[in-house]
């Protein structure tokens, strides 16, 4: 699965929601068989689009993607996907993975809790083994990580039986509720505060409001801050990008293109001539609550040209241009 579909939108993993749909509009416009009649090779582009999107475009179903990379990267295939499928007297473990589908990713963090047992071989160190932790994300705007603000969070966890308690996990016991698992889907909402400050990337834990085990300690909940970098910027490896359009002539011949920083302030910026789509400058100070600010160059796009321009290209093309 890797990061399929985050790679064919041109988006990281950490990329916000938004982020997210704001680059598929762009790349859906771009390869629109529409905008390209008759063109295989764009046709097959978009297509690949529509299906990443699909997988990632909301935020449920960005979760459960995630959620599945995470359970074949655990398994490592589905030869142990297999082995830890079915375990404790027959049980399903599979409608427990089921469950886990619910709003948030999880990982198995305690190898005590071993799904592969049968209930013979239960012993003092799964009674006391400990829920998985739940993994997640929360898109938060630029403003608001230099103030702090508090988010509603709708959050779905294994919780323990709310008739048996749990004891009926790993026993011949069966439960009418939980068909033996001892614990049971259950949703609340949860107001998450983010301090003032805040970072792209940073990790809030909550501990204790992850899976519970049914008869141990229960995980932990791990929210992934994301920072909504507005239109025409991006986050690359915690650094804030700022895409910038000038046209050809600026590219060949230099100039200068005025650009609105993330703080909302006007700025002149030189472009060097000879330059490339592609090439970067970093302007220091003017980024994130006074951090560095990266822009990149791109080709500024011209939908309807002038008859001056139009016979301006016309000179330039039998130039060799």
């Amino acid at each position: 699965m890797a990061d399929g579909p985050y790679r064919v939108l041109g988006v990281s993993s950490d990329s916000s929601d938004a982020e997210i749909k704001r680059e598929y509009r762009k790349l859906a416009r771009q390869y629109h068989p529409d905008r390209n009649p008759d063109d295989a090779a764009a046709e097959e582009k978009f297509k690949a689009i529509q299906s990443a999107y699909e997988e990632i475009g909301t935020a449920e179903s960005r979760r459960d993607f995630d959620q599945r990379r995470r359970m074949e990267e655990m398994f490592q295939g589905s030869s142990q996907k297999t082995r830890f499928g079915r375990g404790f007297g027959g049980i399903d473990f599979g409608d427990i993975f089921s469950q886990f589908s619910t709003g948030q990713s999880n990982r198995f963090a305690d190898s005590n809790f071993r799904f592969g047992d049968s209930p013979g071989n239960q012993n003092s160190s799964q009674a006391n083994g400990k829920g998985a932790d739940i993994e997640a994300g929360l898109d938060i705007s630029l403003n608001q990580s230099i103030t702090g603000t508090e988010v509603k969070f709708s959050h779905r966890r294994l919780r323990r039986c709310s008739k048996c308690n749990g004891i009926s996990f790993a026993t011949s016991k069966r439960c009418a509720i939980c068909n033996g698992t001892g614990v049971q889907t259950k949703g609340s909402t949860l107001t998450i505060k983010v301090p003032p400050g805040t970072e792209h990337g940073h990790l809030l834990r909550l501990r204790g409001m992850g899976h519970e085990h049914p008869q141990g300690d229960s995980g932990d909940l791990l929210i992934t801050i994301r920072l909504d970098a507005d239109e025409g910027r991006k986050w690359e490896n915690g650094r804030l990008i700022q895409e910038v359009q000038i046209p050809y002539s600026s590219l060949i011949l230099g100039g200068k293109v005025r650009i609105t920083t993330p703080s909302g302030k006007r700025v002149e910026v030189e472009v060097p001539k000879g330059t490339r789509i592609g090439d970067r400058r970093r302007l220091k100070g003017y980024g994130h609550d006074g951090g560095a600010l990266d822009i990149e160059f791109s080709l500024s796009e011209v939908e309807d040209l002038s008859n001056s321009q139009i016979e301006a290209l016309s000179k330039l093309k039998k130039s060799g241009l």
